[in-house]
């Protein structure tokens, strides 16, 4: 598996290009997922919304949540508004740094990979988005992989828990098909998942409640985020450089083209853990 060292060094890759870069072309909540819109019309911010509702629904009024890969916390911001108490994992310093500066109540940040998470209680719920993609490397045994994740979570849960689960997958496409300045330039050493390893390795665990294919979902975002990117090249140049922006442009029509012909997917995938083997 990628190990929580080339983790750490894969995530300052991508993210510690700077929060002012993002900022210019993210939404105002800084969500970098797969958004949910409900027509071609609608706005970034409103589909971005939509897609943090259906994971915080999913979990229901859960107290207290963790959160797998917050990112700039857009999940925990509205946990603290509800009155929550939510924990966040990332392995970008500046990202921690981000949603520290906020203080938002109830809410912590650790700089640290879900392999050396151990919690002081039980969470009532879990949510992961975007961070799932990222836990194998080429060549894993990626179920083995994904079961000893669904394994902690499953002891990090109560027993009402819900897992709220968002990635990218593999569609009609395998892993030696992927592109090479994706895999290198964009999201080093990490190796996507198929819906099958994923049923596979929670097989026991979890009881997978529903699915989601958001591909066309995210084919709109990240077009969105291409066109808000080329509206403010200049500005984007001023804060990361020439170099960074064309990497970023040629990565953003890339992925919008590999989801719009199906090679790759975007899974939503609500999980309920097994009570010793059963539900009651």
């Amino acid at each position: 598996m990628v190990t929580p060292a080339e983790a750490a060094a894969a995530v300052r890759h991508h993210y510690d290009v700077g929060d002012d870069f993002y900022a210019l072309w993210l939404d105002r909540s800084m969500t970098y997922s797969c958004a949910m819109p409900d027509s071609p019309d609608d706005t970034l911010d409103a589909a971005q919304d939509r897609k943090l509702r259906f994971h915080l629904d999913a979990i229901g009024d859960a107290r207290h949540v963790l959160d797998v890969g917050c990112g700039w916390g857009s999940v925990l911001q509205r946990l603290s508004g509800r009155g929550a108490r939510a924990v966040g994992l990332t392995l970008s310093p500046r990202q921690a740094a981000y949603v520290g500066s906020r203080g938002y109540p109830g809410v912590s940040v650790r700089i640290e990979h879900w392999l050396h998470h151990e919690p002081a209680a039980p969470y009532d719920g879990i949510v992961s988005i975007g961070a799932f993609e990222h836990f194998a490397a080429p060549g894993d045994d990626k179920v083995a992989v994904y079961r000893d994740f669904f394994t902690r979570c499953r002891g990090w849960l109560r027993e009402e828990g819900v897992l709220s689960l968002q990635t990218i997958a593999y569609a009609n496409m395998s892993a030696t098909d992927a592109s090479e300045f994706m895999r290198q330039e964009i999201f080093p050493d990490a190796d996507l998942p198929t819906l099958a390893e994923i049923t596979a390795a929670a097989e026991g665990i979890f009881e997978v409640q529903s699915v989601h294919n958001g591909r066309m979902a995210y084919a709109w975002t990240c077009e969105q985020w291409a066109r808000r990117l080329r509206a403010r090249r200049a500005e984007a140049i001023e804060v990361a450089g020439r170099e960074v922006v064309a990497r970023y442009e040629r990565y953003l029509k890339l992925s919008a083209l590999g989801f719009r012909m199906g090679k790759i997917g975007l899974l939503r995938i609500v999980l309920r853990p097994y009570r010793n083997g059963f539900f009651r």
